[in-house]
This record gives structure tokens, C-alpha cells and sequence, in this order.
């Protein structure tokens, strides 16, 4: 592919200084894909919960990463405030068909913001904490979605959070066009609705519950910290823990979903970007 031209990629970092895998785990699928498909990208990375970072409107492609806390620890503040703008502005440059489009990609804390903005669900606190390697079924939407293309279904991703967007607004989603892509794992002994795990918001604004960026390596290392590992113990038991481990070893869990959501979410950028060289 002719990369006379630079992808500018901006990255929004969630963590609020947190450590974390996700940030690493972005940055090397971006680099893999510049080496095996012969474009540059270039990257910006904007600390905004801790420093109040934020890009403009001249990049191709934003990625906005999970995070800790409550997804309203920012309500009313002006980093939330400038972050709903720029959701904003991105959508609305992307109506107007004579405008390159800008691509923009949400993850976990990021994609509950989203929903909040966009006001497509109900963004609630789960029962209890969800941390794991944990099947995702895809909707009907979802198994037509080019951006899934190569998944299974049920497919696997890592899912960490304490929050969730449940009871979709369906005159919200029909007014702004958006679609269901995939549903937390069925739980038949469980009296709770399934949580929204991931929705295509428009044709460029795509957003997961879960963490498509993270790798068996990654997540080993974040198991194996003691800190994490008794907290898994003594929430969810010595057996989930053990169970999480084993399911790095099967390639076709965490590392098919790697291989496929963000790479074909980048090549899309990467294709109508060069197309307007």
C-alpha cells in the first residue's frame, strides 16, 4: 500500500495515571499493523482525565481507552465536558459527505461516556465486579459487522469493570442510527439483564465494553502482580483464578479477538484516508 501519506492517530488515555496493560497493548497492535502493511502512522498520546489532554479535529483515527472508576467520576468537570464536545464535533464533521471522515474507536470506560453522551442506555454500577476471560455473543447486527469479520460467536475478550450499559433506548438508537453489535454471555440462572458489550454508533464511531487491544502476554502480567491476584481470590475464588490463567493458553480466545477488531477497524481508516490522497 503507497503510505505517501501519514495516518495521524490520536490516542486518549483514560487511566488517570493508573497502571495498566491497555495503553501498551494499543500502541503494538498500531505498530504491528504499520510493519505488515507498509503505512505510517503517526501518534499522539493526550493524558486527559489527569492532565486535561485532548486532541483537536486533525487526526484520522482517535482511540479512547478504558479506565478506572465510575464512568460519572467526571460529571460536570471540563475534561468530561471537552470530551462530549469533541464526541460531538466528530460526529456532526462526519454528516457532511464532502468531509474526509474521522474514525473514532472506544473502549470500556471510554464506550460508557459514550453512552451517556449519546444517551443510547442506561449506565448502571453491576452487583458485582466483572474481571475475567469471558465469552461475548454477538447479535445478529454483530455477526454481519465488517469489523468482526473472523470472529467466532460466541467470541472471547477480556472484560473488567464494575460498571455497565444496560436497557437500551430504542428511540435513541433509531434516531442516531446506531446498532447492537454483541451482548454479555448468557447467565440462565442469573435474573439480570445482559449488559451492552459493544455498538457500531455510526459508520465511523465504533465502541466495546470489553478490551479488544488486550494480549495473553498483558494479561499474564497483570495476573501475575500479587496485588491482583489475591484480589481475584477474594472475590471470585482459587479456582477462577487458575481457570483465568489456562485460558491465555488457547490462542483462540484474547489472540483471535486481538488479531481482528482493531486491525480491521484500522485498516477501514487506513483505506478511506489514502483513498482522498
Amino acid at each position: 500500500m503507497d503510505s505517501i501519506k501519514k495516518i495521524k492517530v490520536a490516542v486518549i488515555d483514560m487511566n488517570n495515571g493508573a497502571p495498566n496493560q491497555g495503553m501498551r497493548g494499543i500502541i503494538e497492535i498500531l505498530g504491528k499493523y504499520q510493519q505488515e502493511n507498509d503505512v505510517t502512522f503517526s501518534l499522539e498520546i493526550f493524558d486527559l482525565r489527569q492532565k486535561g489532554e485532548l486532541p483537536g479535529m486533525d487526526h484520522n483515527l482517535y482511540i479512547s481507552t478504558g479506565g478506572p472508576g465510575s464512568p460519572y467520576d467526571g460529571e460536570g468537570e471540563d475534561w468530561e465536558n471537552r470530551f462530549f464536545d469533541l464526541l460531538h464535533q466528530l460526529h456532526a464533521h462526519n454528516q457532511n459527505t464532502e468531509l474526509e471522515k474521522k474514525y473514532v474507536f472506544l473502549i470500556c470506560h471510554s464506550f460508557q461516556l459514550a453512552c451517556r453522551k449519546f444517551g443510547l442506555g442506561h449506565v448502571t454500577e453491576r452487583k458485582s465486579n466483572a474481571f475475567g476471560i469471558f465469552p461475548i455473543n454477538l447479535t445478529e447486527e454483530g455477526e454481519q459487522e465488517a469489523y468482526f469479520k473472523g470472529l467466532t460467536n460466541p467470541f472471547y475478550s477480556v472484560d473488567s469493570r464494575d460498571w455497565q450499559v444496560v436497557e437500551p433506548d430504542a428511540a435513541a438508537f433509531d434516531k442516531f442510527g446506531a446498532k447492537i453489535l454483541a451482548l454479555e454471555k448468557e447467565r440462565p440462572n442469573v435474573d439480570l439483564e445482559r449488559c451492552i458489550m459493544a455498538i457500531r454508533f455510526s459508520d465511523e464511531i465504533l465502541g466495546t465494553q470489553f478490551h479488544p487491544e488486550a494480549d495473553p502476554t498483558g494479561m499474564r502480567m497483570h495476573l501475575l502482580r500479587e496485588d491482583k491476584k489475591q484480589s481475584i481470590i477474594e472475590n471470585h475464588g482459587e479456582e477462577k483464578y487458575y481457570d483465568m490463567l489456562d485460558s491465555l493458553e488457547h490462542p483462540e480466545r484474547i489472540s483471535l479477538t486481538q488479531s481482528v477488531i482493531l486491525p480491521n477497524f484500522i485498516s477501514k481508516v487506513v483505506s478511506d484516508t489514502l483513498q482522498e490522497v
